[in-house]
Order: C-alpha cells, then sequence, then structure tokens
C-alpha cells in the first residue's frame, strides 16, 4: 500500500516513542494502515529540537508524499506537563499538521476510549499517570528501580533479592525455590554477595530480566515469590490510588506493560489491591500495542 498519491486524504500519524522502540503508525481513509518501528535511540537525543526533527524525518519516511493532518504521540520520558508540551512546541513548529504529546501510559486509556482515565504501565519500570484536564496531568511512581517503580520487573527483583536475604537471615537456606531461583539467574556466586551481585547491575533492564525467576518460584509454590508479586501488584494499585486521592477524577484504569499483561498472578494482585484502596476505579488489561492509544491521540486533534 502508498500513502504517495496526492489525491488521497490527509494522514493522521500516531507515535509511541519507547525506551527501547518508537513505532509510528499512519492512517488512511478507511482506516488502512502502515507502520514503522525503529530503535529509540537511532533518533533520540533527549533534545527537544533534535527529537522533533528527528521524529518528523520518520514520518516523512513513513507518510511520503501524502499530507499529514495530524500526529499524535506518547512519549516515555516525557514525565510531567511541561516535558510534554516542550516535545509537542518542537514539533509543531516544523510541521502544518495538528500535534498532541502526552506520556506513553496515557496512551493505553486513548486505545481502550478512555480518555483523561488514568493509565499504569508495568513493564522494565512502572508509572500511573492521568490527565484530569488538557493543562494537568498527575503523576505517580516512575522514580526508578532503585528507589521505586514498583510492580515493575526491575522492582519485584529487588524485592525479590530482599525477601531472599531476609529469609537466610532467619536461618532459611538456598533450597527454597525463590532463594535457589535468584541466585541461579543472578549467578551469584556466594550468598554473602547476593546484594553486591545485584548492584553491580547497571540499568533497570538489566536487572528486570531476571524477573521471570520470582514468577518461575511462586508457580513451584514458594510462598516468598508470592508475596513479592502480591506486594508489587498492591504498590502498582497504590499509584492508581495516590492519583485518585490527588483529584484524578477518574472513574477507571488501564494497566498494561509487558510484565503484567505476560504475568496473570500479577495482574490479580492489581486488580485485589485496587479492590482495597480505590474500588470505585474499574481496571482494565490493555493487551494491545500502545501506538493505538498515539492513533486515537491523533483522531482527536484532527
Amino acid at each position: 500500500m502508498s500513502f504517495a498519491s496526492p489525491l488521497e486524504p490527509p494522514l493522521l500519524i500516531g507515535i509511541d516513542i519507547g525506551g527501547t522502540k518508537t513505532q509510528l503508525r499512519a492512517i488512511a481513509d478507511g482506516d488502512e494502515q502502515r507502520d514503522l518501528i525503529v530503535s529509540s535511540s537511532s533518533w533520540r537525543r533527549r533534545d527537544w529540537d533534535e527529537d522533533a526533527e528527528g521524529l518528523l524525518a520518520l514520518v516523512g519516511q513513513l507518510a511520503g508524499e501524502a499530507a499529514v493532518a495530524a500526529i499524535g504521540i506518547g512519549a516515555h520520558g516525557c514525565d510531567d506537563a511541561e516535558e510534554c508540551k516542550a516535545l509537542e512546541t518542537a514539533v509543531a513548529a516544523r510541521t502544518s499538521a495538528k500535534v498532541a504529546v502526552v506520556n506513553d501510559a496515557e496512551l493505553m486509556p486513548l486505545a481502550l476510549g478512555f480518555p483523561g482515565q488514568i493509565g499504569v504501565v508495568a513493564g522494565t519500570g512502572s508509572i500511573a499517570v492521568c490527565r484530569p484536564s488538557p493543562d494537568r496531568m498527575l503523576v505517580a511512581g516512575g522514580w526508578g528501580w532503585i528507589v521505586g517503580d514498583e510492580g515493575s520487573a526491575a522492582a519485584l527483583v529487588r524485592q525479590a533479592v530482599r525477601a531472599v536475604a531476609l529469609h537466610f537471615d532467619r536461618g532459611g537456606d538456598a533450597s527454597e525455590p525463590l532463594a535457589a531461583a535468584i541466585l541461579a539467574s543472578l549467578e551469584v556466586k556466594a550468598i554473602p554477595r547476593l546484594g553486591s551481585t545485584l548492584g553491580q547491575l547497571r540499568s533497570a533492564a538489566e536487572v528486570g530480566v531476571h524477573a521471570v525467576a520470582v514468577f518461575t518460584a511462586a508457580e513451584q509454590g514458594s510462598h516468598l515469590a508470592q508475596a513479592v508479586i502480591r506486594e508489587g501488584g498492591r504498590m502498582l494499585a497504590d499509584l492508581a490510588a495516590l492519583l485518585d486521592a490527588r483529584g484524578a477524577g477518574a472513574s477507571h484504569v488501564v494497566a498494561g506493560g509487558s510484565v503484567i499483561v505476560e504475568q496473570p498472578s500479577l495482574w490479580a494482585a492489581f486488580v485485589a489491591g485496587l479492590g482495597e484502596t480505590a474500588a470505585h476505579l474499574t481496571p482494565h488489561l490493555f493487551t494491545g500495542k500502545p501506538v493505538e492509544g498515539a492513533c486515537a491521540l491523533a483522531r482527536l486533534q484532527g
């Protein structure tokens, strides 16, 4: 399918900027679509002007000669209204298309038809975001795995290591399924090196890959692992409850991200936690692609 004909109606472009990859989707008349996926590091420089130029170059690559009516962007790392506005302004200054920029967590409610509702991401990291009005953006979490990112892959590993360390302090041994799984996954050379081994990992992504060990141990009956998952889900729910307490005015929470989508036990813990802290919020699990929400955002502009 080509978008090159000048006789075609203008395109809508949705863009999901993730920490690892960027996905662009062009929507033509009749909902025909074309995608472009690139690594975010191939164009993103963390400079608003350079990033705007890089994004629009990708839009041009996708759209060809076709006109673009509106661009909806969800950006990982745009974690307050000012940062979203800065990127939006930089992109809008370089195109005649209408432009809107939100945090990537906001794409999930948009994709399910719940604009302005709470979005919770639980992947490598975690964050909860809600936009009660166009100029008011509420955020909870997203502080990084060392101190926060509750319920994320990296934070689950951190909490699992703490649980295992306490298990050893209480006289437990390495036969406990979570202890065995964590020691093996992290390739800990000696039990006293457990904490230092974790500390040597350089990024949330490097830590988060070990989260599968937590879920495997839980399936093997580890009460330690099951408690870590329950606590992770409850803390994710707490992020949504914090936004609710700050005046989000929402009635729906849409959760997504690789970990909560792929691990039913974490989703169940999140739902249970939400029932305890903010039972009036209806939970939804988003299993699609965030770029769908970016396209919905573009439609709102067009």
